[in-house]
Parts: structure tokens; C-alpha cells; sequence
């Protein structure tokens, strides 16, 4: 039989968290038999499930109990996450974010409540499902602590009625997805702009006639008309195409800005997005001590497509490189970004000194008289030489 060694001091945590059959309980270290592992546990339903309607946007809370899986009685930390689905198969599913490390667990009603939202409108273009009356199917993972191929799943469990209601939320990330956007089918990150809440911006080259569509979390697609306005401020074109993306019709180099917030009497998202000219530079020591946001002569040359570099003028002193890329109504220091083993690293921190002192030395790129930074914007990676 093989086993592995948990250290005794988990055996005390476990024993005060975990919701547990502990009756053997032992001085020595509890051996976990790897070749026994359980794969599956049971979730409880709740009392009053099949009666009851959950209101989840003005719940406190549903409460859930289940055993814990069978480790050959050895009281070990496990956390579990929560799972759901608006299928009984689980085709498509989401894991909470929240993890808890007892079994008797307390999910709020409002984490369960914005997961139902986004299933149901991923499965429905985007529809608005509050006051619809649903069908919740629930389940539990349990991952032990240190050993993550004692992974397992519980049965699942229906609450026949659930409401979920639309609260509008700020969105905590914003991708671009289509084929303008690297290898078509990528949903490019966008970074957030230092600072700010609901701001996130991006470099993107458009062919003439390129399209793209936009979202939240990676999985969904936004177009046009999704957007509460489509701002273009740099004479591209910008048009809802036939299938709702986001088409561009002059090709060239753009920034792209989604500046989003909160109308909380009308509780709604308002996303306006803005298509910018594409620029980017550099700035600072390196450049003889120039600071000056938008200084013509440390602008960055754009490429004539997609896969080219973007190039700076060539650095006037030994020094930290700072580049950004400029975003009209943001300060330089919020879109800033450095090198990171090659890649584009965005400013997520305060640097009231430098990259080296405030971030940390191998985000700091040494610049040398005459040399100058290339960018691959669509790929996001970058070097100076």
C-alpha cells in the first residue's frame, strides 16, 4: 500500500474545522491510502428544498452539510467549492469562487445568485433572467489539502425553484475576442488601467474590415449594440457588423478603451467603450529626463501590421526604461508597462521612485545609450536592445 505522510499538525486543524466523523483519532501522523481514494461523497439536500422558492438576490445565504469523503477515517484538511449548474448533466457549469474548509457550509446568497445571472445569459444571448423561475442543480468538490489527486466530486443535489435577479456589478476583467485579435480566436486580456475601477485598455491592429466582439470573462461575446456606447475617436469606421461585432473600417493601429460604470438607481452596467488613436512612448530618465505625458519626440513608430514592432526613439541615457501606452484621459503612470522575461508587464502598484526600488529588480529593464525598445503589441511581448 503506498502512502504519504501528513504532518501531525494538520491532524489538530483538521480536527477543530472539519464537520467529521473523528472518533479514531490518533497521536501519530494520519497515513492517507493512495490506493483507496474515494471518489465521490454525499451533499445533503437542504430541508425544505423541494417547497421552498430561493430568492437568491435577497438571501442571506443557503446552507449546505455533506460528509466528508472517506480517507479511511483519518480526519485530513479538505476545502470544497461550490458548483452549479442551470443543467442536470453539468454541461456547463460554474465553480464559486468562495472555498470552505468545513461541511457544513454557508453560501451566500448573492455569489450563487451573479453565478445563475451568467449562466443563464451565456446560454441565452445575453437575455436578462430576473424573475425567472429556475431549476438549480448543485454539487460539492472536495480537494485535500497537499494531494490534489484526491480530488472528488459529490452526487448532485436540485433545488427545484430558484430566482436569480440581474445586479449590475462592476466587471473585474474585459477581453477581446475575433479574428483582429491575435490568432482569431484568443480572448485577449485587456489591462486595467492603475488605479482606477471599471477602466481597461489594449493596442489592437485592425485590417480594414476587421471585426471583434468584447466580454467579461472570457466566455461570452459582446457585440456592438451590447456596449451602452461605441465612442470612436479616431476615425476608424467603427460599425456594428452583420453577426453584432465591432467592425473597423480603416486599417491601422488602435487603442482600445472600455471606461465602465455603475448607474445604482437604475441598477445598470453603463459601458462605454472607445476606440483611441494608436499611440504609444516612452518617457523618463532614459530619455534625457524627459516626463512630459505625449512628447512627440519620444512617440513610438507603429508597424504596418499586426505582426510588425513597434519601435522607440533611441535612448539618450543609461537608465530604467518607462514606456505607456497613451490613453486620452488617463495619466501616462496608469497605462505604464515594463518587461517581464519578455513579456508586457502593466503597472499594478505605486512607483513613487522606480521599477527596481518599488516593484522589484527583474521588472526593471536597463536601458543603454543609442538602444531602443520593440513591441509586439498584438502579442504583448517587447525587448530592448
Amino acid at each position: 500500500m503506498k502512502t504519504i505522510n501528513i504532518a501531525s499538525g494538520l491532524m489538530i486543524i483538521a480536527s477543530a474545522l472539519f464537520f467529521a466523523s473523528c472518533d479514531n483519532d490518533r497521536g501519530d501522523n494520519p497515513k492517507l491510502d493512495t490506493d483507496n481514494l474515494p471518489t465521490s461523497f454525499v451533499l445533503n439536500v437542504p430541508a425544505y428544498a423541494a417547497n421552498n422558492t430561493y430568492d437568491l438576490a435577497n438571501s442571506t445565504g443557503i446552507n449546505f452539510t455533506c460528509s466528508q469523503p472517506d480517507y479511511g477515517g483519518e480526519p485530513l484538511a479538505v476545502n470544497y467549492s461550490v458548483q452549479i449548474s442551470l443543467d442536470k448533466a453539468f454541461t456547463k457549469y460554474t465553480q464559486l469562487g468562495t472555498t470552505y474548509t468545513t461541511a457544513n457550509i454557508n453560501v451566500s446568497g448573492t455569489e450563487i445568485n451573479n453565478a445563475v445571472v451568467k449562466l443563464y445569459q451565456n446560454a441565452n444571448s445575453g437575455a436578462d433572467p430576473s424573475g425567472v423561475v429556475q431549476t438549480l442543480y448543485v454539487r460539492l468538490r472536495a480537494i485535500l489539502a497537499n494531494y490534489s489527486k484526491a480530488d472528488c466530486l459529490s452526487n448532485t443535489i436540485e433545488l427545484p425553484k430558484v430566482v436569480a435577479t440581474y445586479l449590475a456589478e462592476l466587471p473585474t476583467s474585459i477581453y477581446l475576442t475575433g479574428p483582429c485579435i491575435q490568432d482569431g480566436t484568443t480572448f485577449k486580456k485587456m489591462a486595467p488601467a492603475f488605479g482606477t475601477e471599471g477602466k481597461f485598455f489594449t493596442m489592437i491592429y485592425a485590417p480594414a474590415g476587421g471585426t471583434f466582439k468584447w466580454s467579461r470573462d472570457g466566455n461570452e461575446k459582446l457585440g456592438y449594440n451590447d456596449a451602452t456606447s461605441v465612442v470612436d475617436n479616431a476615425n476608424s469606421g467603427a460599425k456594428a457588423s452583420a453577426d453584432g461585432s465591432i467592425q473597423i473600417a480603416n486599417a491601422g493601429w488602435y487603442v482600445i478603451y472600455m471606461n465602465a460604470s455603475l448607474d445604482v438607481q437604475k441598477n445598470m452596467l453603463i459601458t462605454n467603450l472607445n476606440i483611441d488613436p494608436g499611440e504609444a512612448y516612452v518617457i523618463g530618465n532614459a530619455c534625457g529626463g524627459a516626463w512630459t505625458q505625449g512628447d512627440p519626440n519620444w512617440k513610438m513608430v507603429a508597424p504596418t501590421n499586426a505582426s510588425g514592432k513597434w519601435i522607440s526613439p533611441a535612448f539618450t541615457a543609461k537608465d530604467e526604461m518607462r514606456a505607456y501606452i497613451l490613453v486620452p484621459g488617463l495619466d501616462w503612470w496608469r497605462t505604464e508597462f515594463t518587461l517581464y522575461k519578455g513579456d508586457l508587464y502593466w503597472r499594478a502598484v505605486d512607483i513613487p521612485t522606480n521599477w527596481a526600488t518599488n516593484v522589484g529588480k527583474d521588472y526593471s529593464v536597463s536601458c543603454g545609450i543609442g538602444q531602443k525598445l520593440y513591441v509586439d503589441f498584438d502579442n504583448n511581448k517587447g525587448e530592448v536592445k
